[in-house]
């Protein structure tokens, strides 16, 4: 059993690493311009540091089967959510943005719930609330903001559309 391994501990550094590694990468991707240097580096780095993440999670997940499971299904809903995004950017897809958006915001707030369920309760600032609130908080953070970005990009890709339309009738009138 894994427990009673000598492996248990360096997976769970390997998890936390990545882990760590997630969040501050998520946040830089999250709050960079959308640009071709730091945002899809960091995006990338989370996507595969995410991989490494659920795959450690998956091993320790079937040491405490009965307590982590639904832990380990957060994490592979996680990253198939970053999956989805990545592949929605990377194929160009129609409408690429707000899948990219949604499914990015999706596994971010995915996993900070899988951390607030696991530590919540060991957290200065969270652990008087209820048990509840470690589920929804980062959904509750997370939606508005993921809101907030398909609007900021609805609203760009407007303004884009009506200038490219302004500057074509220019050029033939």
């Amino acid at each position: 059993m894994l427990l009673k391994s000598s492996a248990f501990f360096p997976i769970l550094g390997v998890h936390i690493l990545a882990g760590l590694v997630c969040v501050v990468t998520g946040i830089v991707a999250i709050a960079s311009g959308k640009r071709a240097r730091l945002h899809p580096i960091c995006g990338t780095i989370y996507h595969w540091s995410l991989a490494v993440l659920v795959t450690a999670a998956g091993f320790l997940a079937a040491a405490h089967w009965t307590n982590d499971r639904v832990l380990f299904v957060l994490g592979v809903i996680s990253f198939g959510a970053s999956s989805l995004g990545r592949a929605a950017r990377r194929g160009q897809w129609q409408s690429w943005v707000g899948v990219h958006i949604m499914s990015m915001g999706c596994s971010f707030i995915a996993m900070l719930t899988a951390f607030c369920v696991e530590e919540g309760e060991s957290l200065t600032g969270l652990s008087e609330l209820p048990r509840l609130t470690y589920w929804l908080l980062p959904a509750l953070v997370g939606t508005p903001l993921i809101i907030r970005a398909l609007v900021r990009h609805r609203i760009r890709y407007r303004r884009a559309a009506t200038f490219r339309e302004t500057s074509s009738k220019v050029r033939m009138g």
